[in-house]
């Protein structure tokens, strides 16, 4: 009995109240523009292409549309190599191909809502990175019409998640908000993680456990995530995403531009 009370207010404090917070917050600020005439203008995270010669990789996130921002975000990636004279944006979304090239703006607000920047990388590095993140929009597995699920996947989440992990070793941490990430996109619900510091366990995205130096201490419960970052101390909640710490890559002379920002 002690072990299933510890457990209820471990649920109460880590999960309900969170999102209750989140839900509150998002009835005080309004519903805003309909999603028709929701704002998708640039929010000026990115320099002018034409002006930035160097390669670039970046992985944006927003909070999603409607009801469902209370507690989920939505994630996308945004490249462009050497010398490219724009950008290159992808989106899984519901509607259409579910594979969406250059459907927005690289930066623009999702619906409304300012994007923040989950990762950053220019350079050698991003140069080098590009073809593995091409192949792994090519080859994913979840790209026809029917097989986006908002919940618990695979949806714009699993997506990024699953393409960003074909760079081993990058360690690319989405947000807590990002329902979806921990869908097993492959089929493996036992894996290492993509920084390849531990493991990651989930049963068909609804639950699962993720242990690693890079991706902290992750509870996934029905898609909710809350954990603890213990290289960069900062706790992570529900509806509410993470509090400490900024979860970025400290730089070192042979990655000097590399920063995961968000995670």
């Amino acid at each position: 009995m002690l072990a299933l009370r510890v457990f209820l207010w471990f649920f109460l404090l880590a999960y309900l109240l969170p999102l209750a917070i989140s839900a509150a917050l998002y009835l005080s600020s309004g519903s805003g523009a309909g999603w028709r005439i929701a704002d998708r203008s640039s929010a000026g995270l990115l320099p002018p292409a034409a002006t930035h010669r160097p390669a670039l990789v970046r992985v944006f996130a927003a909070q999603t549309v409607r009801w469902r921002g209370i507690f989920a975000t939505h994630c996308w990636i945004v490249f462009k190599p050497e010398g490219a004279a724009g950008y290159t944006r992808y989106d899984y979304t519901a509607w259409g191909e579910p594979i969406r090239m250059n459907g927005f703006e690289a930066d623009g607000r999702w619906f409304g809502h300012a994007p923040e920047t989950v990762f950053a990388l220019d350079g050698a590095e991003a140069a080098a990175m590009i073809p593995a993140l091409q192949q792994a929009i090519a080859g994913y597995a979840w790209r026809e019409r029917g097989h986006y699920r908002a919940w618990p996947g695979p949806n714009s989440n699993t997506f990024v998640s699953a393409v960003m992990g074909a760079v081993p070793g990058l360690g690319v941490v989405l947000p807590p908000t990002a329902i979806g990430k921990d869908f097993p996109w492959d089929g493996r619900w036992l894996r290492r993680t993509g920084s390849g510091t531990g493991v990651s366990l989930t049963l068909g995205g609804y639950a699962g456990i993720t242990l690693g130096w890079v991706e902290g201490i992750e509870l996934n419960l029905l898609g909710a995530v809350a954990g603890l970052d213990l290289r960069r101390p900062a706790i992570k909640l529900p509806g509410l995403g993470r509090f400490g710490m900024p979860g970025q890559t400290l730089e070192t002379p042979a990655a000097p531009h590399r920063t995961a920002a968000a995670g």
